[in-house]
């Protein structure tokens, strides 16, 4: 049985606020006292893509835990690979930066679903082929696809209206390897739970804040601040996959 820690949408900004729930978050995950295979973060690292904001996550990410982490739409791939992957140099920079974790029995690939510049995702070529590759490694494997953007709508229309594009290519890639479990996302800034090419798919909650159905609130822009950072928890038993969401108070 394995357990991962699932986060997102931390948004690093310099403000002590941001740091300071993800601070929480670390702290709590470090006092388990139970087993923790792993640490996913699936994106907005950054609030503005700012060098000083990844090093600061750096810092707050770092963890005697496995981490694996993938940009979101605020965050700037150069800088991004840059701080937090000690990657300097590699294409002209703004390369996608897809990464992938295997743990013993099962392999996560992150994908980058950011579009530099702007908020809405999209898989490009390269990083699907890369997918593609690395779920065709292993087969007797099994695995979990991440990425910021949800790939379908979750009913929140702010967030819906800046969500995955062309989602079919990326249904065509996991349609191809029957290994997948799950397919894992952020960007929501609130725990949800789809389904998308006939696997599930779940969302994280946000450490920096969260997101309001159109039944809670009648705002545009449906953020609650004052609520506390949430993370999942998924238990993955070697065919399942169960996912527990926890407020860190």
């Amino acid at each position: 049985m394995l357990t991962l820690a699932h986060l997102s949408d931390i948004h690093i900004d310099g403000t002590p606020r941001s740091a300071e729930r993800t601070r929480a978050v670390m702290r709590h995950l470090e006092s388990l006292p139970g087993p923790l295979d792993a640490v996913l973060v699936t994106g907005d690292i950054a609030d503005h893509g700012a060098v000083e904001e990844y090093e600061t996550a750096r810092d707050l990410l770092a963890s005697r835990f496995p981490t694996v982490v993938c940009p979101g739409n605020h965050d700037a791939r150069a800088p991004f690979r840059k701080v937090l992957l000690g990657e300097g140099g590699a294409g002209d920079g703004n390369d996608p930066v897809d990464q992938v974790l295997r743990l013993d029995g099962l392999t996560i690939a992150l994908c980058d679903s950011s579009v530099p510049g702007r908020p809405e995702g999209f898989l490009q070529d390269e990083t699907l082929a890369w997918l593609d590759a690395v779920l065709a490694e292993d087969p007797g494997t099994p695995a979990l696809v991440g990425m910021h953007h949800p790939a379908v709508a979750l009913g929140v229309p702010y967030v819906d209206e800046i969500g995955l594009r062309a989602p079919e290519r990326l249904a065509e890639v996991l349609r191809r390897h029957p290994r997948v479990v799950a397919v894992l996302a952020g960007h929501a800034h609130t725990p949800a739970s789809t389904v998308f090419a006939g696997l599930p798919l779940l969302v994280a909650p946000g450490v920096v804040s969260t997101a309001l159905t159109s039944a809670e609130t009648a705002e545009r822009v449906p953020i609650d601040r004052e609520l506390p950072p949430q993370i999942a928890l998924h238990v993955f038993d070697g065919g399942r996959l169960t996912t527990h969401v926890r407020p860190v108070l």
